[in-house]
Order: structure tokens, then sequence, then C-alpha cells
């Protein structure tokens, strides 16, 4: 999200979980539907005034979700040139762009925290990362979304997650380990 282009693609080496793993849960009402557009034909030849009512009962949905909360990561990522790259693409080039809006705090679109509902703040971070509060523990995570497989109709890419000593090391998308 902080530097995009087709001659990249990111790789993510490492998560360390700063702070602890913590839960809540949030309830939303939703509208089930978007609203219809009309055809403006059909508007313009019987002259009738459009009424949309989007308080119907019926179009109503909640929607309850199991959050993390209070969230502190370091993401220690990679980047490899893509089929894409052309002549003037160098890793030194992508590297010197990233790390000057990352210390600015630029992007390229919003970064998230799995859905544009939770925006993730953020900052360049160089040095040592700080011990986990998870330092001599391993947890399984269970399955986590790892990517999107845009080339093969948007399929979502998962992994088994597991953190040991605070830090999850997701395999690249070709791993075998990771499934769709």
């Amino acid at each position: 999200a902080i530097h995009w282009k087709p001659a990249i693609r990111w790789f993510i080496d490492r998560i360390h979980v700063i702070r602890p793993i913590r839960f809540d849960n949030i309830r939303r009402n939703e509208v089930a539907a978007r609203i219809p557009k009309p055809n403006p034909a059909t508007v313009m030849s019987t002259g009738k005034r459009l009424y949309y009512l989007v308080d119907d009962g019926d179009n109503r949905q909640q929607r309850a979700a199991t959050v993390l909360r209070d969230v502190e990561y370091i993401i220690a990522a990679h980047f490899e040139l893509t089929d894409k790259a052309g002549p003037e693409d160098n890793p030194g080039k992508h590297l010197a762009i990233f790390q000057r809006r990352a210390k600015k705090g630029q992007f390229f679109h919003q970064p998230c925290l799995g859905c544009r509902e939770f925006p993730a703040a953020f900052e360049f971070f160089e040095g040592d990362p700080p011990v986990s509060c998870y330092q001599g523990e391993k947890r399984e995570l269970g399955y986590m979304l790892l990517d999107i497989d845009f080339a093969n109709n948007m399929t979502p890419l998962f992994f088994k997650a597991v953190m040991e000593d605070g830090i999850i090391s997701p395999p690249r998308p070709d791993n075998r380990e990771v499934r769709s």
C-alpha cells in the first residue's frame, strides 16, 4: 500500500507481534443490497419522479465480527522484480522510493488491517525489533489470509499461521503449504 508498481511484488518475511493479542466483538447494521439505478431513458419518457426507500426492514442485515484490538506489528518484507519490470526498473530505485514514502507517511492507497474499515497507521522502523511479550512461546493461530491470486479469479490464499517467540513467518504464495 505504500509503494506499488507492476514491476515489483512484495513478500512478507516476518511479522513481529509487539502488543499482546486482544480481541473485541463488533456488530454493525448494514444495507443488504445496493440501491438500484433506474434506466434514465425510462425516467425521461414517463416523467415520473423517482423515490428510493432505503429504510426498508427487509433490506437491513446485521453483521457480527470478532476483530483484533490495539494491535502493533513490525513487518519485515522484501520485494522482487516481476516479468513486467523494464530496463529502468532496479531494486535500488524501488527501495529508495519505498523508504522515502514510508518515512514521510505517504502511501499509494490507505494501508488497512484485513479490510478497508480498519485503516492502519504506520511508521518506518529501523533497528532491531523489541523483544516480544510472547518470547519463549509457540502458538498455532489457525489459518490466515496470505494473499489474493488476482490472476486466478481472485482466489484467496491461506496459510497455517504459527507464532514462535512473537514472530509469524508467512510462506511464499507458491509454497505447497499454502491453501486456496
